[in-house]
């Protein structure tokens, strides 16, 4: 049976490849929702979200309890803001990987704190876009060792 695992996205992440091309790259969101299809293993049903609103990421995150197998996040700026994130978080039971497409321990300070960091298994910060796929390969390791 395959394992569901929703690839969540918060605020701005729709600019992508428009947004600070300097910091984020060219990719879009598309682009990344593909590369995460192709890179998922058999096993792996693949849910993309995206959304500039903090109620509908926590919507989801409780969507995904009793559906979802793993959570792959990228909270964007809600990762260094919302203790209501991470209290969603801490309902789910499965695995947690936080992803950031930048560095975020090289940017401003208040960047360097996560929420979700609290709650995550693994973050992956400046890898590009490419942490979605590590993201996404580490959750499905975590979830074959079950």
């Amino acid at each position: 049976m395959a394992h569901l695992i929703f690839i969540l996205n918060g605020p701005n992440l729709n600019l992508l490849g428009k947004r600070e091309p300097q910091i984020y790259g060219s990719e879009t969101l598309a682009d990344i929702e593909a590369k995460c299809r192709a890179a998922a293993s058999a096993d792996s049903e693949i849910d993309f979200r995206q959304t500039n609103h903090e109620g509908t990421l926590l919507e989801w995150v409780h969507e995904a309890r009793g559906k979802a197998a793993a959570i792959v996040i990228n909270p964007g700026a809600y990762g260094h803001t919302s203790v209501a994130l991470l209290d969603a978080l801490k309902s789910f039971d499965g695995p947690v990987l936080e992803v950031h497409i930048s560095n975020i321990h090289q940017r401003e300070s208040f960047r360097h704190t996560s929420f979700v960091s609290l709650r995550a298994e693994g973050v992956i910060a400046g890898f590009g876009t490419d942490g979605y796929v590590a993201g996404l390969q580490r959750a499905e390791k975590l979830l074959r060792a079950k």
